[in-house]
């Protein structure tokens, strides 16, 4: 009979359930020493560690901005201050996505695809971790509500209130006081994060970018505790920010009003400078804009609309505009002369209407195509005549001739303080060799002698070449702060002082300078008709196309903008210098007709009382004779 099939063998059965069971409680008791030892670990050898960590991520430390600098005129007017604005902004440790809110946010406001990409560039750029990032500003009280409304649907999303510069006199003094802008990329690398913690805006052009470090202040700092969103608890510490240093500039507000309603919307550049202190009391370019549209970001269009413009309103003639400054520098061309010796005041040239080098024909034409017959110094300067002019670089040479013109600032910066001067350019022997590889020709020296040919000034060097005129010799740098935080500015790197072997000289040419407004036959005759003061001025008409041998000027056959630019520079009272002025009219054409009143306009706003009587303290010192040679 066969034997029963066994189907289950219980014995076996339990001893692999007990085996299994031992070697689970054994990995189940190993597992949970593990667990025990690394909890003793973190909670008993690391515990210092941890609970700083702990308390970090508690406690965080968020930057305070400290308020910008106040900019006044020298009469207390604010140019530029701050004002409270509400602003948008995000925390990204505290949004779940971004993109959704950031989505969210365009539709609850009404805004455009084009913001959303504003936003987005925005967010991208560096800061600091649980640091708010600024999206959007000077809300409006309508999107203020829609956000509080919606505030559920938008983690991270708060509305600030915080301080944004503003500038309340508008286009006025954008082109010297300038304009802050967000920190972009560029500038956010060079910056130190700590010092611009909380900070998103900083000095772009003028004063406020010069002068940025006093005017930005210092961070402040308050330590808070937050939850676990991120949402602020209560507040652990507080530092306060310092603000940014008032600083208070040399302009005349109603100087500057005067100088640009004297231009009359043309375009072109006014500078005036106190000799005595260097102090800039009017900086005019027209056209100019408005500043507070960089403030919290220009759209794409304003800038086009700004940056396309033909009559460039973003370029600053005053610092950046290069000019032939035309006969205005035959005053310092003057000095060089007397003092190199070349000259004397009774030196005489006769003037046909022309000049010849020495068996060469081309001839130099002088303006007056009829000539001025015999010419000493005096009437060189009041007629302007070239061909006086003309002999007296030749004489010269280029190499006395760039070393003395150098010595008056020209083909270097001058500016104490303003932010993006140009150098213009004082050509040489050696610049053009390296330039252009060529030797210099004894004509270019003669044209170098009227300020035209390679040379090029701005408005600014035209002003400071004046006041050193003015102050016969003495250099003091230009300068837009009269004090900073109630101190003045100081110069560091002076320059040397003009001196002559016979300071005798400068009344000589001083002289010269009045007889352009004041004499009979000078250029600025008209002018000087109707003032109650001496001025001691010099016109000039730079150049905008070549004009070929023989021709003549003919502004009927040349389009506006191709016409000359006029220029003219002066002081006065002639015997008491108080103010130094250049003026510079793009395609004005006549220096006499044209940029002569604009400076009388100026020096009248600044010397005369409301009667039009001079200021007692601007009377003249002498009478205004010739000086004996």
């Amino acid at each position: 009979m066969p034997q029963p099939i066994q189907l289950k063998d219980h014995e076996k059965d339990a001893r692999l359930v007990r085996a299994r069971v031992i070697v689970g409680g054994v990995a189940i008791f190993l597992l949970a020493l593990v667990l025990v030892a690394r909890m003793y670990h973190l909670q008993v050898t690391q515990y210092d560690y941890h609970s700083t960590l702990s308390e970090n991520n508690r406690v965080h430390v968020q930057p305070i901005p400290p308020n910008r600098g106040l900019i006044f005129d020298r009469n207390g007017v604010i140019i530029a201050d701050n004002r409270p604005s509400f602003s948008l902004t995000i925390t990204r440790e505290r949004t779940e996505n971004l993109q959704d809110t950031l989505k969210t946010l365009v539709d609850i406001l009404g805004l455009t695809e084009e913001d959303k990409a504003i936003f987005e560039k925005r967010m991208k750029q560096g800061r600091r971790p649980f640091e708010p990032v600024p999206i959007m500003f000077e809300l409006s009280e309508e999107q203020i509500a829609r956000i509080a409304v919606n505030q559920y649907r938008l983690n991270g999303v708060d509305v600030a209130a915080q301080f944004v510069r503003h500038y309340p006199l508008g286009e006025h003094f954008a082109h010297s006081v300038g304009y802050v802008g967000r920190i972009n990329e560029a500038e956010l690398k060079k910056l130190d994060p700590v010092a611009y913690s909380g900070t998103h805006h900083i000095g772009k052009t003028g004063v406020e970018k010069f002068y940025e470090d006093a005017l930005h202040g210092t961070v402040g700092y308050e330590e808070v505790e937050t939850n676990a969103r991120g949402r602020v608890l209560r507040v652990l510490k507080r530092t306060e920010p310092v603000s940014g240093r008032d600083i208070v500039l040399s302009i005349d507000s109603k100087l500057q009003a005067a100088a640009e309603t004297a231009l009359a919307g043309r375009r072109g550049a006014i500078v005036a400078i106190q000799p005595s202190t260097g102090e800039v009391l009017a900086m005019v370019s027209q056209p100019a804009y408005d500043p507070n549209l960089f403030v919290t970001g220009i759209s794409f269009k304003d800038y086009a609309a700004l940056r396309d413009s033909e009559d460039r309103p973003l370029y600053n003639r005053v610092l950046r505009g290069l000019y032939p400054p035309g006969s205005t520098v035959k005053p310092a061309v003057a000095i060089a002369g007397l003092d190199a010796g070349v000259v004397t005041p009774a030196s005489r040239v006769f003037d046909p209407g022309y000049y010849q080098l020495p068996n060469y024909d081309h001839k130099y034409r002088n303006w007056n195509r009829t000539g001025d017959g015999w010419v000493n110094l005096e009437t060189a300067i009041m007629r302007s005549n070239d061909t006086y002019f003309y002999d007296l670089a030749h004489k010269l040479g280029i190499d006395r001739l760039h070393d003395y013109m150098s010595e008056f600032g020209f083909g270097q910066r001058v500016a104490l303080d303003m932010f993006g001067e140009a150098e213009g350019l004082m050509p040489s022997r050696q610049w053009k060799r390296a330039l252009r590889r060529q030797a210099w020709f004894p004509g270019e020296t003669l044209i170098l002698g009227i300020g035209q040919g390679y040379m090029q000034a701005t408005p600014l060097q035209l002003a400071q070449m004046t006041a050193l005129l003015a102050n016969k010799g003495k250099w003091i740098r230009p300068h837009l702060a009269k004090t900073i935080d109630g101190k003045p500015p100081v110069d560091e790197d002076p320059m040397p002082d003009i001196k002559l072997k016979d300071p005798n000289n400068w009344n000589l040419v001083d002289y010269g300078m009045q007889q352009v407004v004041h004499g009979p036959r000078g250029t600025a005759h008209k002018v000087g008709a109707t003032s109650v003061y001496r001025i001691a001025g010099k016109s000039g008409t730079a150049q905008v196309v070549a004009i070929k041998q023989g021709e003549k000027y003919n502004r009927s056959k040349l389009l506006e903008r191709h016409r000359d630019h006029a220029l003219f520079v002066g002081f006065a009272p002639a015997d008491n210098p108080q103010i130094a002025v250049a003026v510079m009219v793009e395609n004005g054409e006549s220096g006499s007709g044209v940029a002569a009143p604009v400076l009388k306009a100026v020096t009248d706003a600044w010397l005369l009382d409301e009667t039009g009587k001079l200021k007692p303290e601007y009377a003249p010192q002498a009478t205004a004779e010739a000086p004996k040679p």
